[in-house]
């Protein structure tokens, strides 16, 4: 019987998924694959390996300090030009990552990115959250057969020039024009035009293609273990986070039932991953909001300022919440494949001795130990891994049973 494990982020992204997914790659061995089933670019998973380097994950499998190998699936949405990027942030640290692409994997342009971007700045304080990399926007394009670009397309030079020129010349004013921003394209019409952009875009894509295989989907029926790498997380979830400000993505199981079903693959074994609080990119609601980080040892590094999303943004974690979006998830899962899950939670050192909460509405303190225990009583299900610091050997694996039913 083959099984996967799958790490889900609870909340809204930002949870340690990367720190969970290393610590199991870690234990697999280079012979496992790390999949990226949903998501794109937007991702930021950072992980600190034992011996000190750092990196913010984006396209590379959260695995690949611990030499494992990553796929990027058919819901992976794939960005030539940061993937260069991100591949040149890791060779300075001594990694060179084995990466998969499948050929169905939908490719951004940096005409997406001008839409996606032309778009936010239109809603001025209404802004949905984007991260302005096209992420979205991609998905939206490859709907229009006529401009759809996936991994596949990028083999044939003259077809995949044809249709480059016509997203920049052809759909790029029309998306714009049936969103009412048609008086964006006098502004964009010059850089969206220019050569330079189309033949700098030519080149990160040859160099894309040069750095990856391709694959059909194969790969994940014959890796020896199979880890799912989620992004964003639960309460972002296209289907049932707070519309408009969700991610255009499938956050939970449903992606990784669908691959898994492809791979012969019958049970898996899923973490969902929160922090002892919660945090939030960009707008949108945000319940028990703070007014910055909470007291105590809490230094985020990775999540600076930015002109899209603003600052990071904190709140108490609520345990009802945290059970009700793990439930609507895994009422996803079908008969036919077995699931367990369970929880890990991080960032338990960061809180001090107290740790504030929120549970039927009430705001609770708890030691580390006791908010633990809370969070397994509350969601009825066990937690199975506690992450005390950065890197794989602050995940300690524990035992917090359920008390009671929930």
């Amino acid at each position: 019987m083959k099984r996967a494990k799958v790490i889900i982020g609870a909340g809204y992204g930002d949870e340690g998924k990367g720190l969970l997914t290393d610590f199991h790659a870690a234990a697999a061995g280079p012979d496992a694959l790390v999949v990226r089933f949903n998501g794109g670019a937007q991702a930021g998973h950072t992980v600190v390996a034992p011996d000190g380097r750092r990196h913010v994950f984006s396209h590379v499998g959260s695995g690949a300090f611990a030499g494992v190998p990553t796929f990027l699936s058919r819901f992976f949405v794939a960005n030539p030009m940061l993937f260069q990027r991100e591949v040149a942030a890791l060779a300075a640290v001594g990694v060179m990552p084995t990466v998969i692409v499948d050929r169905r994997a939908p490719i951004t342009t940096p005409w997406d990115m001008l839409v996606n971007q032309a778009i936010e700045t239109a809603r001025g304080t209404a802004r949905h959250g984007s991260c302005g990399i096209g992420f979205g926007e991609t998905i939206e394009r490859n709907l229009d057969a006529r401009f759809a670009l996936t991994m596949a397309d990028l083999a044939t030079r003259d077809r995949l020039t044809a249709t480059l020129d016509g997203i920049r010349r052809v759909y790029l004013p029309g998306r714009l024009a049936r969103l009412g921003l048609s008086a964006s394209w006098a502004g964009l019409r010059d850089i969206a035009l220019s050569e330079d952009l189309f033949e700098n875009y030519l080149r990160d894509i040859e160099a894309f293609g040069a750095g990856v295989a391709v694959d059909d989907g194969g790969a994940v029926a014959r890796a020896r273990t199979v880890i799912f790498e989620g992004a964003q997380g639960l309460l972002l979830d296209q289907d049932r986070g707070a519309f408009p400000h969700v991610t255009r993505s499938n956050t939970g199981l449903r992606n990784v039932l669908a691959l898994a079903g492809e791979a012969g693959i019958v049970a898996l074994d899923v973490t969902y991953v929160t922090r002892a609080y919660v945090t939030r990119h960009g707008a949108g609601p945000l319940p028990h909001e703070l007014a910055g980080p909470p007291d105590g040892l809490v230094r985020d590094t990775t999540n600076v300022a930015n002109a899209w999303q603003g600052s990071l943004r904190y709140a108490w974690l609520d345990l009802d919440a945290l059970r009700q979006a793990i439930a609507a998830d895994l009422s996803d899962a079908p008969a036919s494949i077995r699931v367990a899950s369970h929880l890990a939670i991080t960032c338990l050192d960061q809180l001090g001795g107290r740790i504030i909460h929120v549970v039927a509405g009430q705001v609770r303190s708890a030691s580390p130990d006791a908010l633990i225990a809370a969070v397994a009583d509350a969601t009825a299900m066990a937690v199975a891994f506690a992450g005390t610091g950065p890197t794989r050997r602050d995940v300690t694996p524990v035992r917090a049973s359920v008390r009671r039913a929930a």
